[in-house]
């Protein structure tokens, strides 16, 4: 026979194994859960991420940061954060947003509450609009019921068919709900390379004036580019019913990279390599970069972009 205190002694060890098992934070350690209701980003960790992985988007960095932390410290928002990011390729969008991503969820785009679209894969065919559309908001509700942190990006809106995207229109919205599910945790973003013409332009006659870059404000450019896309045919938001409704909350703008700042992508890329930073191999690969305009040759047309495939050459210096 067993005695009384082995019993008793086996039961509490199995009680306790169990209870330790069943802890939502032992799970969550091995299996990726959706984030509590009172979940707060981390406010420094971001900033420093930000601080040290984009450069020469002063603007870009603090209007994101404000805004996320604004969202992620209000306990009831009144909808989804929308954030529509424009500018030329290589400033830095899709690298923001995928840091945003991943201080959002862990895993950031290997999430599987994070969701990235790309007008050109997922979208490819015009006459095909009305079945995207109804693709669209079955994925959107689905995720949003299984997490409500769920976060979703639109890449490609440039290429996105003119009128797709107001499928997500009631989801964006001031509702407390759209059939039995709330929206109101969720983030949007939307990547675009329309209206980097227009920063381009904007940035070059405060270069023009004598005033420094870090001067630039959101009011600045925030007016002047979320009109330039609402009427750009191919912004994917040409007369969109999220632009008319003002369920955009922040149009931010990419400025354009400047020689300093293609430096500073070659040597973070260095390092990522694991390679010592050599200057000579940073100033030779900014010097096979090509700038504009053609007299001042100030900006680089491709931002840091091809980076990568030109510090390739020079890996064996």
């Amino acid at each position: 026979a067993l005695e009384p205190l082995s019993v008793g002694l086996a039961i509490g060890i199995a009680s306790a194994l169990t209870g330790y098992l069943s802890n939502p934070n032992f799970y969550c350690n091995y299996v990726e859960c959706c984030p509590r209701a009172d979940h707060r980003l981390n406010a420094t960790a971001l900033k420093v991420q930000l601080d040290t992985k984009v450069f020469g988007q002063h603007l870009a960095k603090d209007v994101v940061l404000k805004a996320v932390m604004g969202f992620s410290n209000n306990p009831s928002p009144k909808k989804p954060l929308t954030l529509s990011l424009h500018g030329w390729a290589g400033t830095g969008k899709n690298f923001l947003s995928q840091i945003l991503a991943e201080h959002v969820h862990r895993a950031g785009l290997r999430s599987k509450f994070v969701h990235l679209f790309l007008a050109t894969l997922h979208f490819p065919y015009h006459d095909q609009i009305k079945h995207y559309k109804e693709q669209l908001q079955n994925w959107i509700r689905g995720n949003v019921s299984a997490c409500p942190h769920s976060v979703f990006i639109f890449d490609e809106m440039d290429k996105m068919h003119p009128g797709l995207i107001d499928a997500i229109k009631p989801f964006l919205d001031y509702y407390e709900q759209v059939d039995g599910v709330s929206y109101r945790k969720a983030i949007f973003i939307f990547l675009s390379n329309a209206g980097g013409d227009l920063i381009n332009k904007a940035v070059l006659d405060f270069w023009t004036s004598g005033k420094h870059r870090e001067e630039i404000q959101l009011k600045d450019l925030e007016p002047m580019l979320s009109v330039g896309v609402y009427n750009n045919k191919n912004s994917g938001l040409w007369h969109s019913s999220l632009v008319d409704r003002n369920l955009i909350d922040y149009f931010v703008p990419f400025l354009p990279l400047e020689h300093k700042h293609v430096k500073m992508c070659v040597r973070a890329e260095m390092m990522a390599r694991g390679y010592a930073v050599d200057e000579k191999v940073v100033q030779a690969v900014a010097d096979e970069m090509t700038f504009f305009p053609k007299e001042q040759k100030i900006y680089s047309d491709k931002g840091c972009k091809t980076v990568q495939a030109k510090l390739d050459i020079h890996e064996d210096a």
